[in-house]
């Protein structure tokens, strides 16, 4: 009986655990012409793709069905080599914008990313996959002042997102 009972709170902590990212929602209204231009990473929940990347940027320009997005790093270093992915962004929900379905590769990889928060007075953004596996904290500026980038890694933790696995990629060099 015991046993049983331990599965079963095991289970339930772990259900609780994995949707407590997925909980968090898009905001109500994003301003599409705000999405344009240059974002630069400033946090991120690890992912392979951008394992050793440094000096991350994405680069959104509007074309007739969404976005042309370039998302690009510096390998191990800002200085280290140029990596690039280009994606189609698309905007999936009409009525408030917040949320994106992106295909990479020609369409090989397609994954919907929602935006968690914006404050366009301050310059940032929390973007994150649906499914809340991964997390971007973006900003329009290559570096957010220390006390804006602490209010934004406190709201990317009141959305249920765990900051203690965020990484803080190296900034683009000036």
């Amino acid at each position: 009986m015991f046993k049983r009972l331990s599965v079963i709170l095991a289970a339930a902590a772990f259900f609780a655990a994995g949707h407590a990212m997925a909980m968090a929602q898009p905001v109500p209204h994003v301003e599409l012409t705000k999405m344009m231009g240059r974002w630069y990473e400033v946090a991120r929940l690890p992912n392979k793709i951008q394992h050793g990347c440094q000096a991350g940027a994405s680069d959104w320009t509007r074309t007739a069905e969404g976005f042309a997005v370039v998302q690009s790093c510096h390998r191990d270093t800002p200085d280290g080599p140029l990596a690039e992915w280009k994606a189609r962004a698309r905007v999936a929900d009409p009525i408030s914008n917040a949320k994106f379905k992106m295909s990479f590769f020609g369409g090989l990889i397609s994954q919907e990313y929602w935006v968690l928060d914006q404050r366009s007075d301050e310059g940032w953004l929390i973007l994150a996959t649906h499914d809340g596996k991964y997390l971007w904290l973006m900003s329009q500026k290559p570096i957010l002042p220390v006390s804006i980038r602490a209010e934004a890694v406190a709201r990317i933790k009141q959305l249920g997102f765990d900051v203690g696995r965020l990484e803080f990629p190296l900034p683009v060099r000036g």
